[in-house]
């Protein structure tokens, strides 16, 4: 005859098991679910290399939130590249929005340059003001507002195409201003065949059209990818061989696509006319 308190400790342990079938269903529920948002949301390349692009330069989806979805491949984390760069400085990125775009302000004849001021080094970045306006005279603004200081570059992808992205102020690949951006400069006579070359700046987006927000991808090295995101900018020298030293110390999930090892902060971002 089972005791009262053997009855108590079956019961527990039958609890304990539910449980534990319950977090292993979830889990599971959790990687099919970021496995159906990466084949909807995935960048669309040319060939193989949509494998592993999936959600790599998404953004800011949506007029009433800017939504990316941000895929975390599964494969087992490599050891980890000793971090190349310095402690962010003092303070955190602010979660601003706003409702609709900046009006335009900025002089679309003039010459205008970025500087983002990273824990890895400056990146200076001519910008195509003519080419592409809006977009320029959104990060005039953004940065004029502080929104870029000390936000993180989330992303690094080493294989495929081979891309920094950054402008999250959560840092997760979801954020964005509020406001959305239309589509410029995508016959950029720099895109050749399909391909980003090393050098180029541009905007992520959600696949669909006129949806860039703040984010944007620095390429450095020639990716192939279709013209659907708006180029507005060239690294200069400086600044590539910042982002050569931010790849070199690889990503975190060593699929070739995830947070990038190095501690990639932007301290200050400033657009400056010249």
């Amino acid at each position: 005859m089972v005791s009262q308190e053997q009855r108590r400790r079956q019961l527990a342990r039958e609890k304990f098991l539910r449980q534990q079938q319950r977090r292993t269903q979830a889990r599971r529920k959790a990687r099919l679910r970021n496995s159906v948002i990466a084949s909807v949301l995935g960048v669309v390349v040319i060939g193989s290399v949509a494998l592993y692009t999936t959600g790599v330069l998404k953004d800011d989806g949506g007029k009433k939130e800017n939504a990316s979805a941000e895929v975390t491949p599964s494969a087992t984390p490599t050891s980890k590249a000793p971090d190349p760069c310095r402690k962010p400085a003092p303070g955190k990125a602010e979660k601003l929005s706003w409702k609709k775009e900046p009006a335009m302000t900025i002089d679309t004849s003039a010459k205008y340059t970025l500087k983002l001021a990273t824990t890895c080094g400056d990146i200076g970045i001519a910008l195509k003001t003519s080419a592409a306006p809006h977009t320029v005279n959104s990060f005039d603004f953004l940065a004029g507002k502080g929104y870029f200081d000390h936000t993180k570059c989330h992303r690094l992808t080493t294989q495929g195409i081979y891309v920094l992205q950054c402008g999250d102020p959560q840092g997760t690949g979801m954020g964005g201003p509020g406001y959305t951006l239309p589509d410029e400069n995508l016959k950029d006579k720099s895109l050749k065949n399909n391909t980003y070359p090393a050098g180029t700046v541009a905007m992520a987006n959600t696949g669909q059209k006129h949806t860039g927000g703040s984010q944007f991808f620095l390429v450095y090295k020639d990716s192939p990818l279709p013209p659907s995101y708006t180029p507005f900018g060239t690294i200069d020298a400086a600044g590539m061989k910042v982002l050569d030293k931010i790849a070199a110390a690889g990503e975190s999930t060593g699929a070739g696509d995830g947070a990038p090892n190095a501690t990639v902060v932007i301290d200050k971002a400033t657009v400056t006319k010249s």
